[in-house]
């Protein structure tokens, strides 16, 4: 069984709470010379949950992923893994269909 730590407990249970499909949650941990990374991944229909409204969640999380890092002395970071094609549909502006395409908001 791989070892647990807790900066990865942290961001399993905080997630948990706050998506629909919590036993779809998991996390790998790996640390370099950066520091510690965990990659989360979620079921493609919770992504809007763990990011939040203008990616506010996902900062808030990272926050206090780093504060729980630096309790234990290491720099930790939060990668919200994407799956291909999870992205919603993009269209072009009504204003200037010449216009960059950019993505629907929920």
């Amino acid at each position: 069984m791989a070892e647990r730590f807790s900066d990865q407990d942290f961001v399993e249970m905080v997630v948990k709470a706050i998506v629909n499909h919590p036993n779809d949650v998991k996390t790998d941990r790996t640390v370099d010379e950066r520091g510690v990374l965990i990659t989360l991944h979620i079921n493609p229909e919770d992504m809007g949950y763990v990011i939040g409204r203008e990616g506010q969640t996902a900062r808030a999380l990272r926050t206090l992923l780093r504060i729980v890092g630096a309790k234990n002395n290491a720099r930790v970071n939060l990668k919200i893994f994407e799956p291909e094609g999870s992205r919603g549909p993009r269209v072009r502006s009504a204003a200037n269909p010449s216009e960059e395409l950019e993505e629907i908001k929920l």
